[in-house]
């Protein structure tokens, strides 16, 4: 259970005794109980086994893939995996490789559908870059039309593991992850996934030309429509 759980919950819980205090109507004061179930049951935080095969990457949330397609980005192609995140999915948020935290940007937007194509470039949005000393991964965190606030626990310079949790969307949202141009894909769009679980691609251990990752070592937080 994520702690911002705790907090709304126990708020709504004292909303409903106040109410019973005031009303003496029961289902008045069942309204505040049930969003208070509804808060603990969001914010869960269940344990993942996270896969340990050299070289797979797993997902970064839970939800729905809809783009797995090959992108132009100011560094070269790259591949996007973008993943739907219903009110109803796990919403924490975790890194698909082990690895380096070299770039965390946070960017004022809208909160436009998470659907929409658009979403990634105009809605308020959170990009982390991690780096394993051949690849770079990155994955942008971005608000939906009901999600309200990021929260990223990633600084620059952490060390993280595979399947580690570096983050929390609050309400239905998307998040995009950006691979390296050789990585093989293992989802398809329309595959439902898991944070931390699902295999969504494979890297080969030693990257052609250190494809990947920039002249200074990590990749940049990159830009795309």
């Amino acid at each position: 259970m994520v702690r911002d759980g705790y907090y709304y919950a126990t708020g709504l819980f004292f909303v409903a005794f106040l109410l019973w205090e005031l009303t003496r109507i029961s289902w008045i004061a069942a309204v505040p109980v049930v969003l208070a179930a509804f808060f603990l049951w969001f914010f869960r935080d269940p344990t993942r086994r996270i896969p340990a095969g050299e070289g797979e990457l797993v997902s970064p949330a839970d939800g729905t893939v809809t783009e797995a397609d090959w992108i132009e980005t100011p560094v070269g192609s790259r591949l996007r995996l973008s993943i739907f995140l219903s009110v109803f999915n796990v919403h924490v948020n975790r890194s698909p490789i082990s690895g380096t935290v070299t770039h965390v940007n946070y960017k004022r937007g809208l909160f436009l559908n998470a659907m929409r194509a658009d979403s990634n470039v105009l809605n308020e949005q959170n990009t982390v870059v991690i780096e394993d000393g051949e690849y770079a991964v990155q994955v942008k965190q971005i608000a939906g039309l009901l999600a309200r606030r990021i929260v990223c626990w990633a600084k620059p310079g952490d060390t993280l593991k595979k399947g580690q949790r570096i983050g929390l969307i609050k309400f239905g949202s998307r998040v995009d992850v950006l691979l390296p141009p050789h990585a093989n894909l293992r989802v398809k769009k329309g595959d439902k996934v898991k944070g931390g679980s699902t295999i969504i691609a494979l890297l080969p251990r030693v990257a052609p030309d250190n494809l990947g990752v920039s002249s200074a070592g990590a990749m940049p937080v990159v830009p795309v429509a």
